[in-house]
């Protein structure tokens, strides 16, 4: 039998952060989440993301700990995540072990152009190293660690509310969609989620074949939320479309568990609705 754990990438702030604490309170599963800050930092890290975590009514915080991992991954730098997927193969080995959730989360927004003439080359192609090919090389190493066809998954607590197949979740957002695309601008950060909803479809492709219904690909968007990358644009959001981290966090993890098979290959929000292409 196949225990599941889960990926959480990264972790150190915004919905990662949110979501990594949501994560330890609400499921038993082991979570390596990541860090592109360098080791001696990690313990700092772990420390934040356990604090004032309250238990729930199956575990304590200090078995919380015990499940938490932090690992080194800067998504712009390929030897790094290629590493960190070989310490995930020695904490989870393949044949006892697979990716349950997977949350690839990189993202930036680096002054969003009005027109073709503000577009920077430097700005413009930091953008698509996180946002796009951040997530492309999280599927090139992380996604082997999902469930096979073969794979005989260990049944877990349905309290949990844990989905019966493996979910690989890539951080999207509404304007990466072309069919609703009406005011046009933001030219690199709306083509690198567009491409990001392009990566997840391939990917759902590719497990309809390897895996089967044991595992599927969705992307998401999480709406506008109180972070750094947002930060610029919440005096132009309705209240009722602006959220704080932790409720963010609470609702991503709504939506992603209770994904059903029907679901894979497409962008869904917040409010478990999908979003065109």
């Amino acid at each position: 039998m196949s225990r599941p754990w889960i990926l959480l990438c990264p972790s150190t702030r915004g919905i990662g952060h949110a979501l990594a604490r949501h994560l330890l309170t609400t499921t038993t599963l082991p979570i390596l989440a990541t860090a592109r800050s360098p080791a001696d930092t990690h313990d700092a890290l772990k420390a934040a993301l356990l604090k004032d975590l309250p238990p729930s009514a199956s575990h304590s915080k200090n078995q919380a700990a015990d499940r938490l991992q932090i690992v080194h991954l800067d998504v712009t730098d390929e030897s790094t995540i290629h590493s960190a997927a070989t310490h995930a193969s020695t904490l989870f080995p393949r044949d006892t072990y697979h990716l349950h959730l997977a949350f690839a989360l990189p993202g930036i927004l680096r002054n969003p152009e009005k027109s073709p003439a503000q577009i920077d080359y430097d700005a413009a192609l930091e953008t698509y190293k996180v946002n796009a090919l951040g997530p492309l090389l999280l599927m090139k190493h992380f996604s082997p660690f999902l469930p096979r066809k073969a794979t005989e998954i260990q049944p877990f607590d349905n309290d949990e509310g844990l989905p019966a197949h493996a979910v690989w979740t890539t951080m999207s957002a509404r304007v990466g969609s072309i069919s609703d695309n009406k005011l046009g601008g933001w030219y690199s950060y709306r083509s690198s989620k567009a491409a990001v909803n392009s990566l997840t479809k391939s990917l759902d492709v590719q497990l309809r074949s390897r895996s089967g219904d044991k595992a599927m690909a969705i992307a998401y968007h999480p709406g506008t939320v109180k972070t750094d990358l947002s930060r610029d644009f919440w005096g132009s959001v309705a209240n009722d479309s602006l959220f704080d981290v932790d409720d963010a966090a609470g609702r991503m993890a709504g939506v992603v568990l209770g994904a059903g098979l029907d679901m894979r290959g497409r962008v869904w929000d917040y409010k478990g609705d999908e979003v065109l292409p």
